[in-house]
């Protein structure tokens, strides 16, 4: 997971009256209907205290259906090509993650992806090498199977509304199993859960382990408490 910011307005050390005075007020959404109608009867926890808040504050979606756009084969006739083979069976897998989401945030595929909240491609995260001065060596960290990003742009509403696009990159390389895994983890950061959870029975637990786990209990008491909660996304400017 990535925080990529674009921001014209105060860098990312702004003071908090600095914040105020450019940035829309903290303010709360209305719960989607699917987690307004969402209950854990067996009290099962959660892991809010994980989750980073962003300079415009939790990443929360207030219109819906989300929309996002996903990578797909462009020669769908040709499925005796390994290559297309390949590529149907990852978007497989990444559909059957949204599916599953789907049952508790309102997400709808378009076709161009200047139009989508979310957009998901089939490409190697890139490594995010950095220069160490001591050592004065390049640092070059593991190779990333899955990556998401956020950006934030302002509308063109009068007065304009500040909102948020995320990016998530799978990597084509992956198994199948490996495939769903990550789109399941990835999606739950696009969907605002901002931080992993500490527990292997999670989907969103920090750390890939060999059995899937599928999304928890846990994960969707995460969800539903952050958005509860104010953010400056979806408002319009002061």
């Amino acid at each position: 997971m990535t925080m990529l910011i674009i921001f014209w307005v105060q860098p990312l050390n702004a003071q908090r009256d600095d914040l105020e005075r450019f940035l829309p007020p903290l303010h709360p959404h209305p719960l989607p209907l699917t987690l307004v109608e969402w209950r854990d009867s067996k009290d099962s926890g959660d892991y809010f205290d994980q989750i980073s808040l962003s300079p415009a504050g939790y990443l929360i979606w207030s219109k819906f259906p989300i929309k996002f756009y996903l990578d797909r084969p462009t020669n769908l006739n040709d499925l005796a090509v390994a290559s297309t083979r390949r590529f149907r069976q990852w978007v497989d897998a990444v559909m059957e993650a949204i599916s599953e989401w789907q049952d508790f945030l309102p997400l709808l595929e378009v076709k161009d992806p200047q139009l989508a909240d979310i957009v998901i491609e089939r490409t190697e995260p890139p490594l995010d090498a950095s220069f160490d001065s001591e050592t004065r060596q390049l640092k070059i960290p593991r190779a990333r199977s899955a990556q998401t990003s956020y950006n934030f742009y302002l509308t063109q509403d009068s007065p304009p509304i500040l909102r948020h696009r995320m990016t998530i990159k799978i990597s084509p390389s992956l198994s199948q199993s490996s495939i769903l895994s990550a789109s399941r983890h990835e999606l739950g950061h696009g969907l605002g859960i901002w931080g992993h959870s500490d527990q292997k029975t999670d989907a969103l637990y920090f750390s890939q382990v060999r059995s899937l786990s599928p999304i928890s209990v846990r994960d969707v008491n995460t969800l539903k408490k952050i958005y509860q909660q104010p953010t400056r996304l979806g408002w319009k400017l002061p």
